[in-house]
């Protein structure tokens, strides 16, 4: 495997990296309240941040995340990317893609996901949904949902359709999230019944999953993976805060940082954050790559919950009295790193669940995971 980005990839992180430091600033980010920065969507979508997601590929969207994170920036770039760009890509049929993905990629189209499945929502023979689901993200700015019924097939609805019911609902984070609400919803299935399955879910090759049910493993795994990336980059960021603040903040004459308490702790949580990163590195790169994923993806993601809540509550505790100021730019770190530890499955769901991929994974010895 080799996670060195592509020149594509290095370009489309300098460029998000350099969009998110002037934009995502402190002050811009307390005056956004729950919703998302109309100015630095705009300014991701003017670069082509969003449509050259086909080109990067997951991993170069995983680097950027990685930027996103660093400054939590509030706008829900992952969230379309994820539930709309990729899926619609992958598995949309040709007049799906040809109608989506332009849109997608400019923002005109928002998209968000009511992921993971929990078998709340039922569809029709006629493509109706109804059912609720409790919390999506960014719901409020989203023009298109990505829903799995109960048998896991995916349907986009748009929120503006008949029988759509959308609420506000706070969050730890502040992602915009609201209930979603269907009755007898018209809603368009994505893709074309009866095409192969997508690569990259974990699937073993003897076995030949229903399509629907592979579509949407394979977009969890992405989703997972993507949202590790973003945990990756709001535990890197919480990390250089708590170290400038030690460094520079003195007790006893002498830098906080040069306490041996204060540097294990940090240590600790920079150990942490490289564990999240190069889980996430490697799902991205075999998914990218077509390799099964899905408990690749479980590892990453179960790595976000576990180590990223260590890490931004090591940050907020490396701050002192001052990591209690609901106000100091630390703590939107802890709030994401929270909401990311709980979001596609806390520590012990992902781990039940990749102990079940696990036991029932064809062994490693009769793969072909060459």
């Amino acid at each position: 495997m080799d996670f060195h980005p592509t020149e594509e990839q290095t370009e489309a992180v300098d460029l998000a990296a350099r969009i998110f430091r002037d934009l995502a600033t402190h002050e811009r980010l307390a005056g956004a309240g729950t919703g998302s920065d109309a100015e630095l969507w705009k300014a991701l979508t003017t670069a082509g941040l969003i449509a050259a997601v086909e080109d990067i590929g997951l991993l170069g969207l995983v680097l950027v995340l990685e930027e996103q994170g660093r400054t939590t920036a509030q706008v829900p770039y992952a969230a379309t990317c994820v539930y709309g760009l990729l899926p619609v890509a992958a598995h949309g049929s040709p007049e799906q893609r040809a109608r989506l993905l332009p849109a997608l990629g400019t923002g005109e189209a928002v998209a968000t996901g009511a992921f993971p499945h929990r078998g709340r929502i039922t569809a029709s023979p006629d493509g109706r949904l109804t059912g609720t689901a409790p919390v999506v993200p960014w719901l409020r700015e989203a023009t298109h949902v990505l829903v799995p019924d109960a048998d896991r097939a995916l349907w986009l609805v748009r929120t503006d359709a008949p029988g759509v019911v959308t609420r506000p609902v706070e969050t730890t984070a502040p992602w915009s999230a609201g209930r979603l609400t269907l009755t007898d919803t018209p809603a368009e299935r994505l893709g074309d019944p009866g095409s192969p399955p997508a690569p990259g879910t974990g699937s073993a090759p003897d076995t030949h999953p229903a399509p629907d049910t592979t579509a949407y493993e394979a977009t969890l795994a992405a989703a997972r993976t993507a949202f590790a990336g973003l945990q990756a980059g709001v535990c890197a960021g919480s990390l250089a805060r708590a170290v400038e603040y030690t460094s520079t903040r003195e007790q006893f004459g002498r830098p906080l940082s040069t306490n041996q308490g204060v540097m294990l702790r940090a240590a600790d949580a920079h150990m942490d954050t490289e564990a999240i990163r190069v889980t996430a590195y490697e799902a991205a790169w075999r998914i990218d790559a077509g390799l099964p994923a899905r408990e690749h993806a479980l590892t990453a993601a179960w790595w976000a919950s576990e180590a990223g809540k260590r890490v931004v509550h090591a940050g907020q505790h490396l701050h002192g009295g001052m990591g209690a100021d609901l106000d100091h730019p630390v703590h939107r770190h802890f709030l994401w790193g929270r909401q990311l530890d709980a979001y596609l499955g806390c520590g012990s769901e992902l781990l039940a669940e990749l102990g079940a991929v696990l036991a029932t994974v064809t062994p490693a010895t009769e793969r072909d995971d060459t």
